[in-house]
């Protein structure tokens, strides 16, 4: 059974007695779920080549900033079922531009002390923050997907329904 995650019933003291096959590596976020890591990183790996996180398919964009409904290769809906799925999507966008933003800022700032740039932190930040999202984009889209097949795979949502 190819398994990413699996619910478990816990036994006596909440450790389950599930077994696995050797050289897997499990993170175990709860006596109910288990994710396996190789998979994991393959998935994200699918995503930041902008291909499909779960098949593997590219030619999910027709531009830059334009997603494919489904996956032209294994017809995944990339929307998931969910009213406001892109949502996530987009706020994963802004944190990442935010994180990339402090991280730039903070390096100039301690490379360059005791008399950083302030202009060039100033204006090189605000170019920075309007064009890191855009050149993220896409790259967010994918990643996001694949968090949420590492979390729901595909046929979760028709199995157990909605969360």
């Amino acid at each position: 059974m190819r398994s990413e995650w699996r619910r478990e019933a816990p036994t006596a003291g909440g450790v389950s007695q599930a077994r696995y096959a050797p050289g897997y590596v499990i993170f175990r976020m709860a006596t109910f779920l288990t994710i396996d890591v190789r998979h994991a990183a393959r998935l994200l790996g699918r995503a930041l080549l902008r291909h499909c996180p779960n098949c593997g398919g590219s030619g999910i964009f027709t531009g830059w900033f334009h997603m494919r409904a489904a996956c032209p290769t294994c017809a995944i809906q990339f929307e998931r079922g969910e009213p406001g799925y892109h949502v996530g999507a987009y706020m994963f966008n802004i944190v990442v531009a935010e994180l990339i933003f402090a991280g730039v800022f903070a390096g100039v700032l301690v490379s360059t002390w005791p008399s950083p740039p302030w202009d060039l932190l100033q204006y090189g930040g605000g170019v920075l923050m309007v064009l890191a999202p855009i050149l993220f984009y896409p790259f967010s889209k994918t990643l996001f997907l694949a968090f949420d097949l590492i979390f729901r795979p595909v046929g979760h949502e028709t199995a157990g329904g909605s969360r």
